[in-house]
């Protein structure tokens, strides 16, 4: 990998229109641990403009700042489509993954989204 200068260190990919309390709160715990650890986070809920009503500037917002990420943390949520459509961002990227909640991901016997995005985070680690 090249030696970019990053704008942030960690892009969070996450539910944000349908995001419960309960995944606020842990989210928000997740980007004031790494904040008062120093480092940049790009949280859409929060640093994207989320007026919007087609989503194409989102989704182009959300893409540049993955781009200007070094990885990406993901929360979990399979009901989310901006989060699978930001992860097929992330993994076109090329970028590592860091799994927030993986508590909550299933393991099948067969091929599935959720055994491939475990499996990326474990290779790029």
């Amino acid at each position: 990998m090249e030696n970019k200068e990053y704008l942030y260190d960690v892009f969070v990919i996450c539910p944000v229109r349908n995001a419960s309390e309960f995944q606020k709160a842990q989210i928000n715990d997740h980007i004031k641990g790494l904040e008062d650890a120093g480092n940049v986070v790009y949280y859409p809920a929060r640093d994207t403009d989320q007026d919007d009503t087609v989503g194409y500037k989102i989704c182009s917002a959300n893409r540049n700042a993955i781009n200007e990420s070094k990885e990406v943390h993901l929360y979990w949520d399979k009901e989310s489509s901006g989060s699978l459509f930001d992860l097929g961002m992330a993994f076109s990227l090329r970028k590592r993954i860091i799994i927030i909640n993986p508590e909550t991901m299933g393991k099948t016997e067969t091929k599935s989204f959720e055994n491939m995005v475990k499996y990326w985070s474990y290779v790029n680690n």
